[in-house]
């Protein structure tokens, strides 16, 4: 059972009263694997998870958002910008952003909505989720206040609970209504994905699908390859996705495979390229080379939750290793789970 800590944020010579409180403490029983809160060195807090083949992931309280995963090797699967600001007012730019109540500029709010830029708090009361057995595991709320309020009117509580395994990351969200008036809202994970070279990755599982695409004021077009290449900027919104999508990265023979339920109408694919990335201040000139968006969402048709129902999202990203001949992968193995 995590520990409720309320979060305020306080700089000063004694510095954050969370990390002094309960630095090297367990946030699980000790039966479970190794959780513990930090101060990183640009002075945010973060969670780190960790399980026993090796794999960790850091998890900042500012957006309660995944910020570093990486593999028993150390090898990091989520990119990072070079110029990544971790402390308000900006949100930050990699890692695994969490877009609430609004997508991008699909409406009237900040762009991708303003849960990424708040700080949240552990969550004391996870249920009705049950325990997670064997996985090392944080719950994060964040529920609104007067000033969220007099941007969007609509009372609400969202809980993230953050997991790792063995070659997995597991993300639910949920969203529950606690004002007294129905409302609607979207939502997606962003998933900036590390790769080796973005010109030797492709994405499976989106073909034949209509997309918006907004580089063209979201006219809807019908993707016709057999998998999405890269070679130029690309920002689209395929619509009515499977559950399964797999990006493969040529280069590392790895497949990343993200599964998801509960946001089954959108999947976003983004790179900036060398043009758009220059002119991004939080972006390294160079990082789009190394960086690929694959996100999960419900944008198109956004949720309606009348008052005290909840919603709630799953997300899986799996790491495979890809079986390769002359650069052919059998799709059966990621598409189908053949393996």
């Amino acid at each position: 059972m995590c520990v409720c800590v309320k979060l305020e944020w306080k700089r000063g010579k004694g510095g954050n009263p969370l990390v002094r409180g309960i630095r090297s403490r367990l946030l699980r029983p000790k039966s479970m694997p190794l959780n513990t809160l930090v101060n990183a060195r640009d002075g945010s807090s973060r969670v780190v998870l960790s399980e026993p083949t090796g794999s960790y992931a850091e998890v900042s309280l500012y957006g309660g958002q995944v910020v570093s995963w990486k593999n028993e090797r150390r090898e990091q699967l989520l990119y990072m910008s070079t110029k990544a600001q971790m402390k308000p007012p900006k949100a930050i730019r990699g890692g695994l952003p969490i877009c609430f109540p609004q997508f991008g500029n699909f409406g009237a709010l900040e762009r991708h909505g303003f849960a990424r830029n708040r700080f949240w708090s552990f969550d004391n009361d996870p249920s009705p989720l049950p325990p997670a057995n064997q996985q090392s595991t944080v719950d994060l709320v964040l529920k609104s206040t007067e000033d969220d309020l007099k941007i969007w009117p609509h009372s609400f509580e969202l809980r993230v609970r953050i997991s790792i395994s063995p070659g997995k990351l597991t993300i639910i969200p949920r969203v529950r209504n606690t004002d007294p008036k129905a409302f609607s809202f979207m939502f997606a994970l962003r998933n900036y994905l590390y790769v080796s070279d973005i010109s030797e990755v492709r994405v499976e599982g989106l073909e034949t699908l209509d997309y918006l695409d907004n580089l063209v004021r979201r006219e809807r077009f019908t993707e016709q390859a057999d998998a999405i290449t890269f070679d130029g900027e690309i920002d689209r919104v395929y619509l009515n996705t499977p559950t399964k999508i797999a990006i493969i990265d040529h280069e590392r023979k790895r497949t990343i495979e993200l599964r998801k339920e509960g946001m089954p109408n959108a999947a976003v694919v983004w790179n900036p390229w060398d043009k758009k990335a220059k002119s991004i201040t939080d972006m390294g000139d160079e990082d789009y080379t190394t960086m690929l968006c694959v996100d999960s969402g419900a944008i198109e048709t956004p949720i309606l939750l009348k008052p005290c129902e909840e919603w709630r999202g799953r997300q899986e990203l799996s790491i495979v290793s890809s079986s390769y001949c002359s650069g052919q992968l059998d799709p059966r193995k990621v598409l189908y789970g053949d393996h």
